[in-house]
C-alpha cells in the first residue's frame, strides 16, 4: 500500500556535457533510457526517469548537456536545458570531480543563480580520486552556489547512489503518483516508432488487413562501439489470415514494410538502424487488459 503521506516531484539534472548524467538516471531506473555516447550532446530532447518507490516517486528530468550553443540544433538543446530548471521541484547540479570547474561550470553556474529552486551539488566519478581531493572540489563551487545538499557518487559503480536518493526525497513535496509504480519513462520514441510501423503495414496491406492491429515494441538498443541502433518490434494481429497478408508471398510484404519504416525510423533517429519485425496472431487482443498495457494504453485512455 502507498502511504497517505507520499511525496512526488520533478527533478532536473543538469551538468556539462559528459559528466555522467544519463549513465546517473540509467543506475538509478535499471534501464538503459538514455543514449550514452562518449560524445557530448547525445541526449537531444527530455528524458525523463520515472523513480517509484512505496513511500515517493522522484521524475528525473535529464537535459541536454548545458553548453554554449554553436548551431540552431544546440541553440534547441539549450533551451531545453534552460528551461528544464524553471519547472521542477529541485536541481541535481552534476560536476566531474577529476576535472577542474571550468568556463561550461561557470556558465550553468551563472543560469542556475537566482533561481528558487533548491539545488543540489552532485560530485560524480569519485571512484577515479583520491577522497582527500574532495573538499577542494566542494569548496570551489560552494563559494559561488548555496546548495541544499552535497554528495559524492559514481554513477558508474553505484557509490553513494542511496543516500542521494534520500536527500532528494527531503526536498519533494506532498503529491500524487503521477506515473504508475512499474513505469519508468515518459520517452515518446517507442510510441512513434510503433506507429510508423503500423502506418506502413495499413499502407501497404490496404483494405486487406483492419486496424485491428498493434505494434509492440519489443527493444530499442545502440549497439556497442557502433553507431548502429537495432529495433525489435511485433506486429499483432487477431487473425492467422492477416498474419498470412502481411508477411506476404515468402516474406516480401514483410521486407517491404520493414524497408519503409526503417527509413523513417533512421529519419527520426538520426542514426542508422535495423530493424527487426516479425508477426504475431493474439486473438481478441483488443480485450485483453494485459495486453493493452504492454502495449503503451493506460487505463483512463480507452
Amino acid at each position: 500500500m502507498y502511504q497517505e503521506d507520499f511525496k512526488s516531484g520533478f527533478v532536473s539534472i543538469i551538468g556539462r556535457p559528459n559528466v555522467g548524467k544519463s549513465t546517473f538516471l540509467n543506475r538509478v531506473i535499471g534501464q538503459k533510457i538514455a543514449i550514452m555516447s562518449d560524445k557530448p550532446q547525445t541526449t537531444r530532447n527530455k528524458v525523463q526517469g520515472v523513480y517509484t518507490t512505496d513511500d515517493s516517486q522522484i521524475i528525473f528530468i535529464d537535459t541536454p548537456g548545458i553548453h554554449k550553443p554553436k548551431h540552431r540544433l544546440g541553440d534547441f538543446m539549450m533551451k531545453v536545458a534552460t528551461n528544464a530548471l524553471r519547472e521542477v521541484d529541485a536541481i541535481l547540479f552534476m560536476v566531474n570531480v577529476t576535472e577542474p570547474r571550468g568556463a561550461g561550470d561557470d556558465f550553468i553556474i551563472e543560469k542556475l543563480k537566482g533561481l528558487d529552486t533548491p539545488i543540489i551539488l552532485v560530485m560524480n566519478k569519485i571512484d577515479l580520486i583520491h577522497p582527500d581531493e574532495l573538499p577542494k572540489v566542494i569548496e570551489q563551487y560552494t563559494n559561488e552556489l548555496d546548495f541544499a545538499a552535497y554528495v559524492p557518487i559514481s554513477a558508474l559503480q553505484g557509490n553513494n547512489v542511496e543516500p542521494l536518493l534520500g536527500e532528494i526525497k527531503k526536498l519533494l513535496p506532498e503529491g500524487p503518483m503521477y506515473y504508475p509504480a512499474d513505469q519508468v519513462t515518459d520517452h515518446p520514441e517507442r510510441f512513434i516508432i510503433s506507429e510508423m510501423i503500423r502506418e506502413k503495414v495499413l499502407h501497404k496491406t490496404r483494405d486487406e488487413v483492419p486496424h485491428s492491429i498493434a505494434v509492440a515494441i519489443e527493444s530499442i538498443k545502440k549497439r556497442e562501439n557502433s553507431e548502429m541502433i537495432d529495433v525489435e518490434a511485433v506486429i499483432m494481429v487477431e487473425r492467422d489470415s492477416q498474419k498470412g497478408i502481411i508477411i506476404g508471398k515468402k516474406g516480401t510484404m514483410l521486407r517491404e514494410i520493414g524497408t519503409d519504416a526503417r527509413q523513417d525510423i533512421e529519419a527520426l533517429l538520426g542514426t542508422k538502424v535495423y530493424l527487426n519485425l516479425w508477426v504475431k496472431v493474439q486473438k481478441d487482443w483488443r480485450n485483453k487488459m494485459g495486453q493493452l498495457r504492454d502495449l503503451g494504453f493506460r487505463d483512463d485512455e480507452y
